[in-house]
Order: structure tokens, then C-alpha cells, then sequence
């Protein structure tokens, strides 16, 4: 059986690259696998992790470390991207700058200042790995995790036409939120949905191909959503979420902690039921804490300082969890249908054909269709085509690292309106992110 050669750029990301070499060992066949990061530590965990998975699991997999993305690319059969320029103690200054100026995220990876400053470090690398890829495996699938993900999605096919999936596993997450809530089995559940990552409108949801909104109606009346508790990271929670729903008609994923972040007014404080986003309501400080806790145990288990525990084996939930099953698909072994960022091509007429949206996507081994969502509310679209146009700003700004763009973006974003302040922000973010800033323009 020939190997299938798997590259993943960003490796470091330990709790991914562990739940992916999970699911390769689960599939039984040969691979060869190719780890990638830039960070000597990171990538020094990520392999050893996975060393001590295959001591614990043997199987086919050749495994290889590097630094060097270009000598890992050549004969991949899939590429896939999870880097983070910066890491975390960038990230928290895409956060913490503009809470100076009273701007407060609780996530602070796609949209708004946070956002928009992330693509700054994020969309340039991005774009150089699709032309290594173009150049060097053409043929790969090439798949990308990483964040802001419509803006690097938009940015790698109008730098350099590489057709790129953008994979996020928040859709199938709140298909199994929803399920619970209404006491259905997931698997006989199904979705219609469309939108910008981490705002998609589940606009249908239903149970062996019946409305289940019913149901869920019923429940939400006699009881009502509740609001989160202070200083709770991640919760299913999420009163706006429901309110927009009640609205529209549509459920938004990926609920609150994200959802809240496409309506900057709520992004001041005390703005959100009294709550302040990132402080009391989805810490950032908690989500920081969380990431660094996780990494230290991985570096642990690197280390052979802890013990690996069994159940990783398990088919876990993670961002890593449809890819092997996608790959297959690709490969003729299945088919199904996922949640993927591609470009509109006209399911949403007020929306242009080349914006990133995500939406039901059917795959086999023909390849990647997206699939007609029915009718939006009026709303809806114009929401979504104003977040494209944004996420057009933003990938012209990072493109080329102009701070008037990036200001631009700001604006038209909504969480600041004079231009001044928009353009003093964005070059503090600039000046703060220098470091690695330079590497790329």
C-alpha cells in the first residue's frame, strides 16, 4: 500500500496534530507524515507527541520533522495549514491594544480590530505557502484551518489562484448542540446554512427530513435562554444567539463567544447583559490561560512526563475531526456532505461570486460542489454581503501591510467611526506586531 503523504504547516498547534494523528492511525493505512513549524520548541512537542502516540499505537506512519516547509511540500498528497504567527502573546495584543481605546473581544481572531490585525501577520504567510504549494505539489489538497478564516481563504485564491478549502469544525458543533437541546439522535439530523466563518445562518434544521425548529421553539418557551455566568470561557450559553434567531428566524453558529464579535456594539463595556465580552462574559484571559495550560501538558507529555492518556485514541471532537473523512471522500473511499469556506459561485445573488462563504458542500471523489441553501431572509444577505465586503478590505490591506487600508477595514468593520482613531489604531497594532510584521513585508 503506497503512503499518503500529509504535510501539516503549523504543527506546534499540539492539540490538533495530536487529534489528526490520531484519526490517521484509526484509518489503518500508511502515511507519511510531514510535520512543519517554524518555532523550534513547538515543533520539538508536536513531534514528540506524536512519538510517544505511535510508541503507544504502532502504526504505518512515517513521521518527519522540519522547519523547512519546502522540503517537506514536494509529492504531498494534502497540505494543511493551522499556523499562527506569533502564537498566543501576539494574539493577546490583537485584544488587549484595543481595549485601551474601549474595544472589547472576546475571541478576537476574525473580525474587528483583533481580527483584522491578526490578517496582517496571517494572510501574507498564507499566501507564500500556496505558491510553495502551486509550485511544488500542485496537485495536493491543500486545506486550511488557520484564522481569520475568510480572509485568508479570499486572500491565497485572489493572490495566487490556488484552490484552497477552508475547513472550521463550529457548524457541526452547533448541529450537535442543537440536537441535544431538542433530544434528537445528530446523525439523523440535517442543516441548511450559509454565511462568513463563525457567523453562519443554519437557516433549515431538521430531523429525518421534518422541521425540527418546532421543537426547539417549544423548548425555548418554557425555558427561556439563560446568560452565562461570569468569567466562563466557553458555554453553550448564548442568549444573543437565540435572540437572533427569534428574529430572523435563522440560528447563527458558532454562538455567542463568536457571534457577538460581528455586532461591534456589543463590544463595549458592559454592553452585553450588563457583562463586559472578554472580561466578565467568555474571558480572553481565560481562553489564553487555557491555551498555555494545554501546551505546557503537551510539552509534559513530549517530555515523557506524563502519561498519554487512551482515549485520544478515541475519535475525539476537535478542528482536526472531518478532515481524514474528507480525504477520503477525495479519494473515492466515501462521500458526504461538510461544512466548507469556498468562494459564493451565486448561491447568494447579492453577494459576489468570488466571496468566501460557508456553506453545505457536497464531496467524493469528483471533488468539491456547493450546494444551493434556498432562500435567505433579506437581512441575512445583506449582512453577509457586507461582511465579504469587509473581508475584501481587510485581504487588501494585508496583502500589501497598508496601514491606510487597515484602517479602512476598521471603519467599515463598526467598531470605531472617526478616521483618526481608525488610522492611530491601526498603526499601533503595526508597530506592536513589528517584529513579526518584518518577516513578511
Amino acid at each position: 500500500m503506497t503512503a499518503r503523504k500529509i504535510v501539516l504547516i503549523g504543527a506546534g498547534s499540539a492539540s490538533f496534530t495530536q487529534g489528526l494523528v490520531a484519526d490517521i492511525i484509526l484509518t489503518g493505512d500508511a502515511w507519511d507524515l510531514h510535520l512543519v513549524d517554524v518555532n523550534p520548541e513547538n515543533l520539538a512537542v508536536a513531534h514528540g507527541v506524536v512519538q510517544r502516540m505511535l510508541a503507544a499505537r504502532p502504526a504505518s506512519i512515517q513521521v518527519t520533522a522540519t522547519s523547512d516547509r519546502r522540503a517537506a511540500l514536494p509529492g504531498a498528497d494534502a497540505v494543511v495549514t493551522t499556523f499562527g504567527v506569533g502564537g498566543r502573546r501576539a494574539w493577546e495584543l490583537d485584544v488587549f491594544i484595543p481595549r485601551q481605546q474601549g474595544i472589547f473581544q472576546p475571541v478576537g481572531d476574525s473580525v474587528m480590530p483583533g481580527g483584522i490585525s491578526r490578517a496582517m501577520r496571517q494572510v501574507p504567510l498564507a499566501v507564500a505557502i500556496a505558491r510553495d504549494v502551486a509550485e511544488l505539489c500542485p496537485d495536493a489538497v491543500f486545506v486550511n484551518y488557520a484564522n481569520p478564516m475568510s480572509a485568508i481563504t479570499r486572500a491565497i485564491r485572489k493572490a495566487t489562484g490556488v484552490n484552497v478549502l477552508g475547513l472550521c469544525h463550529g457548524v457541526v458543533h452547533v448541529q450537535a448542540f442543537l440536537a441535544k437541546m431538542a433530544g434528537l439522535p445528530v446523525h439523523e439530523t440535517a442543516m441548511s446554512y450559509i454565511g462568513v466563518n463563525h457567523c453562519t445562518w443554519i437557516t433549515e434544521f431538521r430531523h429525518n427530513g421534518h422541521n425540527a425548529w418546532p421543537q426547539i421553539d417549544a423548548i425555548l418557551a418554557q425555558e427561556p435562554p439563560a446568560h452565562p455566568k461570569p468569567g466562563m470561557v466557553l458555554t453553550g450559553v448564548t442568549p444573543f444567539s437565540w435572540e437572533l434567531y427569534q428574529l430572523y428566524g435563522a440560528f447563527p453558529a458558532v454562538l455567542d463567544r463568536h457571534v457577538t464579535e460581528f455586532y461591534p456594539a456589543l463590544c463595549r463595556e458592559s454592553a452585553y447583559y450588563g457583562m463586559t465580552l472578554g472580561v466578565d462574559a467568555f474571558s480572553f484571559e481565560g481562553t489564553i490561560a487555557n491555551g498555555d495550560a494545554n501546551f505546557a501538558k503537551m510539552a509534559a507529555l513530549a517530555r515523557g512526563d506524563a502519561e498519554l492518556d487512551p482515549k485520544v485514541f478515541a475519535h475525539a471532537p476537535g478542528e482536526h475531526e472531518q478532515l481524514v473523512t474528507i480525504l477520503d471522500c477525495l479519494a473515492g473511499k466515501e462521500q458526504g456532505i461538510f461544512s466548507v469556506n469556498l468562494p459564493n459561485q451565486g448561491r447568494l445573488p447579492n453577494v459576489p461570486d468570488d466571496a468566501i462563504l460557508e456553506g453545505n458542500t457536497y464531496i467524493d471523489e469528483n471533488g468539491v460542489r456547493v450546494l444551493s441553501v434556498g432562500d435567505v431572509p433579506l437581512a441575512l444577505c445583506d449582512q453577509i454581503a457586507r461582511r465579504a465586503a469587509i473581508t475584501e478590505l481587510t485581504v487588501d490591506a494585508a496583502l500589501c501591510g497598508d496601514p491606510n487600508l487597515m484602517a479602512q477595514a476598521i471603519i467599515a468593520d463598526g467598531a470605531i467611526v472617526r478616521p483618526q482613531a481608525a488610522l492611530a489604531l491601526a498603526q499601533e497594532l503595526l508597530k506592536a506586531q513589528s517584529e513579526h510584521l518584518a518577516q513578511v513585508y
